[in-house]
């Protein structure tokens, strides 16, 4: 029988270890965007939890904490069955920013799979306005700057030429308790809106920033760019008109 762990290091480095289902893979076996977003909002969520600081919690204190950008870089992809290790830690927050970082291994060898680096917000829960990250003090303020084997999270800029990709309707197993799309959602609507010829494609980084949530029983209407010669995708969902969303996917 195997047994997964969870632990806290003494750099206050968060581990979590499991198996990477049949379920949680796309139709090429490796784990999909969306199940990818999914584990590591888990994974950070759980470290707050064991910290004291479940959404509960923070709900109490009128604070809930919000994944504003996100960036990742595909070394190698797990695929199905595999044992991985999700490892998570904050690093020194931006002043409107928390700083997360995430580095996906294999439990086996130790191998380095997928490094990611993303940006999070405080939310009043009473006015709606975006807090500074100095007057969160539930927990020690993170020091940690360490080098990212991946891009910055940082703002994503459209092309002016996008043409449309679909539309998609937010249903109600959409939305989280949060009362809104689960961020992890976008990741499965990047994919399914491109020309089967780009799904096929090996990607080696995603980038997302998230601008305005998608409320249940609106539309979402995709567009994109390619730009073949860089080797980039670049996604935008919009409902009504507003930005809900920016995304790249680069490829091989």
């Amino acid at each position: 029988m195997t047994t997964f762990r969870q632990w806290h290091d003494d750099d206050m480095k968060f581990h979590n270890e499991t198996r990477l289902y049949f379920c949680q893979c796309s139709a090429r076996h490796t784990i999909s965007l969306f199940e990818l977003q999914r584990l590591t909002t888990d994974t950070a969520v759980e470290d707050y939890r064991q910290r004291g600081m479940s959404w509960e919690v923070l709900a109490e204190h009128n604070i809930a904490i919000l994944v504003s950008r996100l960036a990742f870089r595909f070394h190698k992809m797990p695929r199905a069955n595999d044992l991985i290790t999700i490892n998570t830690w904050e690093e020194k927050p931006q002043p409107l920013q928390l700083m997360r970082t995430y580095e996906i291994t294999d439990s086996e060898t130790g191998s380095l799979l997928i490094t990611g680096h993303s940006a999070w917000i405080l939310v009043d829960l009473k006015t709606r306005r975006i807090m500074r990250t100095k007057d969160f003090t539930m927990r020690p303020e993170s020091t940690l700057s360490l080098p990212h084997d991946c891009m910055e999270p940082g703002k994503i800029i459209m092309p002016e030429q996008c043409q449309p990709l679909g539309e998609r309707p937010i249903w109600y197993s959409d939305i989280d308790g949060n009362g809104h799309m689960n961020n992890a959602r976008y990741g499965a609507f990047v994919l399914d809106c491109l020309p089967p010829e780009y799904q096929q494609k090996e990607f080696t980084d995603f980038r997302i920033n998230y601008s305005k949530e998608a409320a249940q029983g609106g539309m979402l209407k995709l567009a994109g760019n390619f730009d073949d010669n860089a080797h980039k995708i670049t996604i935008v969902g919009r409902q009504d008109a507003a930005t809900c969303f920016e995304s790249e996917l680069y490829y091989k």
